[in-house]
């Protein structure tokens, strides 16, 4: 059987052609960006930029998907590249080892209009702004992950437009930065889960969650662009 074909079997043949001819640029590839990232490779895109600064630390083990004894030191973006190339050599990988940071010269490099989704998971606040903005500036749908720290109940994740998002503690703040310019309707991944209480400064996670949110993300673009709603 080839690589394809049980894919084949739920989307047919032009389905698969159309993830082919596909194009996804993924910010962050932590817990939730490195699992849209390993999904959309298994789906068969065409092409798959990822963008991350930062590199595997023993503390990633517990739930990313590239963090493993033999990853600890290295560049995520790089290790996750070479992931998407042994699962689909043909698929264009781009890796881009550095942090999107607005008003940087790095981050004026991505012609975002180049792609037909954008998908942010990455943590600051002022970067997923940007994300967002120059996604809807360049007519390329984006979906946003919101928090999945402090969270064990993975059967509470949500996507939906950002005004409609209620307890996620970050969702309010991107809502709110949002509506100051203006930004509506953009799709966020979010929990109704109240945050556990751990008494650290330091995020809690465990294994299934930010894996949870991170295939969800991926199947909704990958759906979205089935159905013609993306830049194909």
């Amino acid at each position: 059987m080839s690589r394809t074909e049980r894919t084949e079997l739920l989307i047919g043949t032009e389905g698969v052609k159309k993830l082919e001819r596909s194009g996804v640029l993924v910010f962050g590839v932590g817990g939730v960006g490195g699992f849209v990232i390993e999904a959309l490779a298994r789906a068969g895109l065409g092409r798959i930029a990822i963008v991350d600064g930062d590199t595997v630390s023993e503390s990633n083990i517990n739930r990313q998907i590239i963090a493993t004894d033999a990853t600890v030191g290295k560049m995520k973006a790089e290790v996750m590249k070479e992931r998407i190339l042994s699962i689909n050599p043909e698929c264009k990988a781009e890796a881009y080892g550095f942090f999107y940071l607005p008003g940087e010269k790095s981050a004026e490099c991505f012609r975002f209009e180049e792609y037909d989704y954008v998908v942010d998971a990455v943590d600051m606040v002022a970067a997923k702004i940007d994300i967002i903005d120059r996604s809807r500036t360049a007519g390329v749908p984006v979906i946003s992950s919101m928090g999945t720290g402090n969270k064990l109940d993975p059967s509470r994740f949500e996507i939906a437009p950002i005004e409609k998002t209620s307890v996620c503690p970050l969702a309010r703040v991107v809502r709110r930065e949002l509506r100051r310019r203006g930004i509506e309707g953009v799709d966020v991944l979010y929990s109704k889960e109240e945050p556990v209480k751990t008494g650290s400064s330091v995020p809690g996670s465990i294994s299934f969650v930010p894996s949870t949110a991170g295939l969800l993300i991926a199947g909704h673009v990958v759906n979205r662009i089935l159905n013609g709603e993306a830049r194909v």
